[in-house]
């Protein structure tokens, strides 16, 4: 009988979506948008929530559900300011991530299908995005288009 491989393991576990998840916080951190939904002065305690939850969702260790429970993403997403533009500067940030992880075809199209729809699920208003003091910090990951090239 033959052990089915995960998502995970066939990309490269850890080592891959930490680079993506690194990759995709940098491009959070200059983003005008994002960057305020992020309460925490240091990303890296969000960076280590998207990296579980990812490695979790794609077959590797279980380690979120561990300590985190349940995703619950529409919850968890709920009372922060997710619009059209926010979920389109989230996939932006993404894009460029998963392509700096050189992923296979089937690959990355299997990942950013994914993370496409996931992204769009994210949308919980269509107000306008504020920024400064009354912008709605997010507290945790985000979701995004291919830049155009």
């Amino acid at each position: 009988m033959s052990e089915t491989v995960s998502f995970y393991d066939e990309v490269g576990g850890h080592d891959v979506f930490r680079r993506i998840v690194d990759a995709f916080y940098r491009e959070v951190a200059a983003d005008d948008v994002l960057r305020p939904m992020y309460p925490e002065e240091d990303l890296g305690p969000a960076a280590e929530r998207l990296l579980l939850f990812l490695e979790q969702y794609w077959g590797g260790p279980t380690t979120y559900g561990e300590t985190r429970g349940h995703p619950r993403l529409r919850m968890r997403h709920a009372p922060f300011h997710v619009n059209p533009d926010a979920r389109d500067r989230w996939l932006r940030a993404m894009r460029i991530a998963v392509d700096e992880a050189h992923l296979s075809p089937l690959h990355e199209a299997t990942l950013w299908d994914y993370l496409q729809r996931a992204a769009h699920a994210m949308v919980n208003t269509f107000e306008p995005t504020g920024i400064g003091p009354t912008a709605k910090p997010h507290g945790g990951s985000t979701l995004p288009v291919r830049p155009e090239s």
